[in-house]
């Protein structure tokens, strides 16, 4: 949402709105490009002779804005349907979808296309470091989107992908998330298969073949179709995959790459991105060229700082999945380091004891833990919420010291006095977490 409004700004658009907790890195973008958004709903934010209004997912009927909408008579579209209306209609669109993996494959897909001086538009659900901002709305052909399996808004519960008129889709791995709106995995299936289901014939299906859930979903697929990953059963095998502390190399094909990011996940990412580009006939050495010199997204074990000796690691990660990956990666690029994870339960899944068993496993990885508080507890009932002193007893009971404090501030006390030169502390959260990387590193300092 925050990368479409700036990008409605610099066409220019006027362009207002609101959110309840705004935060950075999305807020000092915002501000830079010329939108202010206003912190909290009131009906007296929107303007009186507003055009459109446009309703994210997350905004709930009761919302002050949203009735003011209704009760006014307002004209309003949910953010892929603008998307849709105004901007995909007659593009090539690459779509990229899954569990995991989908802001990092679309940056990279996105880069590529740049490299080759193809000027994509694109819309990604994060920063990317080579591209400056989440979104461009230009007129090029070429459409590079993040498609999300999230429900679209209050008045349309199909996912986001749904809208966005695919004429490739990556589907890098499908797992069961957002619990508040798909009560099992065979309901997040379904919503796969119906966007497989409009990739024209003449169209392409890239799959991770080492995921039986993404194999499955595309079994009646009419679209061509080809697997990427490690197994032999892969059309696109990778191979000779080799990580350092400095990035990842891997063959694909005939074709060597080295990318600076690290972990199998990220290989795959890679291999995904590089085999978009070849069907739209990008030569080799330019996605070589763009997979050396990628450079990241905001957010993604993103370095936020170092003091005392400690590196501080900011990471979007909240699926057990994810967390586990990310820091098996850090291993790789921290080789004998003492790493501590902090996780904030935020994600509407994790915060719900879905993940209870998955949890503990994925944040032993690290060789010390720290869970807070369950965030918005009075939103979830107390016998589906998350118990992460359940966590935290199950990863001490594997050997490795792990705590439960119920904010960043009481963390921040905890840990510092435990910190070592050439620690490394990972922080995940899928939102602002109280500054707590500021937090800690200011302790540090001091």
């Amino acid at each position: 949402m925050g990368s479409v409004a700036a990008a409605l700004r610099e066409r220019g658009f006027s362009v207002t709105g609101s959110d309840e907790n705004i935060y950075p890195p999305m807020s000092t973008f915002l501000e830079k490009k010329g939108v202010a958004p206003q912190e909290g709903y009131r009906a007296e934010n929107i303007p009186a002779d507003v055009d459109v209004v446009v309703v994210g997912n997350a905004i709930k009927r009761g919302n002050p804005e949203v009735e003011a909408v209704l009760n006014r008579k307002f004209f309003y579209l949910s953010l892929p349907e603008v998307l849709k209306d105004y901007f995909l209609r007659g593009r090539h669109n690459l779509v990229v979808t899954g569990t995991h993996g989908k802001t990092t494959t679309t940056a990279l897909l996105a880069w590529i296309m740049e490299t080759a001086g193809r000027k994509p538009g694109y819309l990604i659900g994060g920063l990317p470091k080579n591209l400056g901002q989440g979104a461009r709305l230009n007129d090029s052909k070429y459409f590079v989107i993040e498609g999300d399996e999230y429900d679209t808004a209050f008045f349309d519960k199909r996912s986001k992908f749904i809208h966005y008129l695919p004429e490739l889709v990556i589907v890098n791995n499908i797992e069961f998330d957002h619990a508040d709106i798909f009560n099992n995995l065979d309901e997040i299936k379904l919503s796969f298969r119906r966007l497989l289901n409009i990739v024209p014939q003449n169209g392409m299906v890239l799959l991770n073949g080492d995921d039986h859930n993404c194999v499955e979903v595309a079994r009646d697929c009419l679209a061509q179709m080809i697997e990427v990953g490690f197994s032999e059963n892969c059309a696109q095998r990778i191979r000779d995959a080799v990580y350092s502390s400095d990035g990842s190399r891997f063959k694909l094909g005939d074709d060597s790459f080295e990318i600076s990011l690290i972990g199998e996940f990220n290989v795959r990412n890679a291999a995904m991105a590089a085999t978009a580009a070849r069907f739209y006939d990008v030569p080799s050495a330019k996605i070589r060229a763009a997979l050396k010199s990628f450079s990241g997204i905001a957010r993604r074990q993103e370095v936020r700082g170092e003091a005392c000796g400690v590196i501080v690691i900011d990471d979007f990660g909240h699926h057990p999945t994810a967390i586990g990956q990310t820091l098996h990666a850090l291993r790789q690029r921290y080789p004998g380091h003492r790493i501590w994870a902090i996780f904030e339960p935020r994600s509407n899944t994790t915060r719900r004891a879905v993940f209870q068993q998955e949890l503990p496993d994925a944040l032993k990885v690290a060789d010390g833990v720290f869970i807070a508080q369950v965030a918005k507890l009075e939103q979830i009932p107390q016998e589906e919420r998350l118990n992460p002193e359940a966590v935290v007893d199950a990863i001490a009971a594997a050997g490795r010291p792990a705590f439960y404090e119920k904010n960043a501030d009481a963390i921040v006390d905890r840990i510092v006095p435990m910190l070592q030169r050439n620690d490394i502390v990972a922080v995940f959260s899928n939102g602002g977490f109280d500054n707590i990387h500021e937090k800690l590193l200011a302790r540090l300092r001091a």
